[in-house]
Parts: C-alpha cells; structure tokens; sequence
C-alpha cells in the first residue's frame, strides 16, 4: 500500500511539472501585456525600465525557470496591476469560490443520488419519468441563462432571495464564510444551485443506470432471499456497489466546479476568483492567470488522489490491486 501511494505521489508531482510547462508556455505566448501596462506616451528609456522591472525582458526559458525556482519557495510570482503576490490576490477570494462549488457538489448529492435511485427503482413510473426528463434539461440550458432566470423568478418576481452578492458573513478560523449567517444562506442559495444543475443531472444518471445494472444481480437476489429487509437491500447492498462511479464524478466535478464557476459568479455578483481572473485577462496579468491555472491543475491532482485512495475504501478489489 505504501508503495503504491508513493508511485501516486511520483506520477501526481510529474502531471504537476508537465502542466507548469502547459501553462507557462500557453499564457505567455498569448499577447503583450507591455502594450496593455504601460501608457503609449511613455518613453523608450521608461519603457525599457517598467519591461526590466516586470522581468519581461527575459528569455522564456529563463522566465520559466525563474517561476520554478520562486515557486518551490511558495511564491507564484507577483501582479502586474496590484503589485501584490498573485497567490495572496487569489487566496482572498478563493474562500468565496470554493464555499460556493462546495455547496454546489453537496446540492448536486443531495439530490442527485435520492431522485436517481428513485428512477432506477422505478423506472416506468410517472415521476421516474418525470424526473429524467427534467435531467437533459440540466444538461443543455446553459448555465448562464438559468442564473438570469433564477434571478428574475426568484429575486425579482417573488422577492424571496437575493440576487447578488454573499451578503453577511462570519468568520471561522480567521475567514469570512457565508453560510454561518442566515443572509449568507439566503445569497449563497441561488448562486450554488445555477452551479449544481449540472452535476446534479449527472449525478442523476450515474446513480439510476448504476441501480438498473445492480439489481439483477445474483447477489442482490441472495439477499433477497435471505430475507433482507428491502431497505437494508438497497442501501448496504445496492447503494454501496453504485458508490465507486458516483465518488469518481463527484471528485472530478468538484475540481471543475471550481474551476468553470466563472459564469456563475459573473452572473451572480459572487465574490470570488472567477472576477479576478476575467480581469486579469483583459489587462494580461500573466503572474495571476499562471497563478490561478495552477492552482486549479494542484486541485485536480489532490482530488485525483484522494478519489483513488476512495476506492480502496470502497472496493475490496483494489486494495488487493493495491497491497499487489
């Protein structure tokens, strides 16, 4: 077992050495930032100093060697626009981000696997049917149409929650969280279920296909026969073999969750690092948008882990694989 997970650890730190490279080369071949940073009436010696002072005077290869090296020591370089260390502007605002995909995945839980094992137990009926219908929906609105929709039904048609913005907050362990605060609640609902539409349809189908493949099963109709109440059929027996595909999407859509929830966030008025990196984008603040890719590759490869060290808890199968 410990072998294995040092040969996951390896593999992680070589995905995370090859996307450095992506991402460095991707972001600094797109554009001038000089063009954007510094004003046309500057002259050439002020050019050549702010161009000198910025590092952009450099080879990339060097460039990109310079953000290895600052990167081994927890600095992922330093703004263009704010003159701050880019992962201090991105650790602001990532607590917004990542309460609000946090919420997002747990709504797309919480419903996804009751309405899909529900369909999957009774496929034919009319509200299993119902319900896979509403799921393609989830699939192909787009989600920033569903935001304005939400927003005109729920915020300005009935009133009854906000439209933007995280509202009040508390802080635990030295940040500031919405959902501590009934006003935080009461903004952080709509935002996180625009988000989880998505994955809930996902999570949905994942769960009833799951069940409709289970239940014929030889060893389900053996407990059956044993005389097993239904529920404990379903929810030990059934419920437990469906987990592992289940685990393996919502890992994965946790990352991109946080990732994709741009949109959301833009729609919304949410204050988290979707706004910062459009921004950055248009003023080409290459330390931030490196910055936050980054981070969103380091997020990937940590849930990826975490989910493979999921599987042995819930498949006898590979932690045999595993201890092999």
């Amino acid at each position: 077992m410990t072998t294995w997970l040092i040969r996951r650890l390896i593999q992680a730190l070589f995905v995370v050495l090859a996307m450095s490279v992506i991402v460095f080369i991707g972001v600094h071949v797109i554009g001038n930032p000089v063009d954007i940073l510094i004003s046309p009436e500057a002259d050439q010696a002020e050019r050549a100093r702010i161009i000198a002072a910025l590092g952009l005077d450099q080879p990339l290869w060097k460039q990109y060697l310079l953000f290895v090296n600052d990167a081994l020591h927890g600095n992922l370089g330093r703004s263009f626009v704010f003159n701050e260390p880019a992962l201090l502007l991105i650790a602001q605002r990532m607590p917004a981000t990542m309460e609000l995909a946090v919420t997002a995945v747990l709504m797309s839980i919480l419903f996804g696997i009751p309405l899909g094992l529900y369909a999957g137990l009774y496929p034919e009926g009319a509200v299993a049917r119902t319900i896979m219908a509403g799921s393609i929906l989830g699939f192909s609105l787009p989600t920033f149409w569903v935001g304005l929709m939400l927003i005109m039904v729920f915020a300005v048609q009935l009133g009854w929650l906000p439209s933007t913005g995280r509202g009040t907050t508390a802080e635990l362990f030295g940040i500031q969280w919405s959902f501590l605060t009934l006003d935080g609640l009461r903004h952080l609902v709509l935002p996180a279920l625009n988000l989880s539409l998505f994955n809930i349809s996902l999570v949905l189908r994942l769960t009833r296909a799951g069940v409709r493949e289970t239940l014929p099963m030889d060893f389900v109709k053996f407990a059956r026969a044993k005389g097993l109440t239904p529920a404990r059929v379903i929810f030990v027996h059934v419920l437990k073999n469906i987990m592992i595909p289940v685990v393996t999407v919502v890992g994965l859509e946790l990352g991109s969750t946080i990732a994709f929830a741009v949109v959301t966030e833009s729609v919304f008025a949410w204050p988290g690092m979707g706004k910062l990196i459009i921004d950055s984008i248009n003023v080409l603040d290459r330390p931030v948008i490196v910055a936050y890719l980054m981070m969103i590759v380091l997020l990937f490869v940590t849930i990826n882990l975490v989910v493979d060290l999921l599987y042995t808890v819930l498949d006898p199968r590979v932690r045999l694989e595993a201890k092999g």
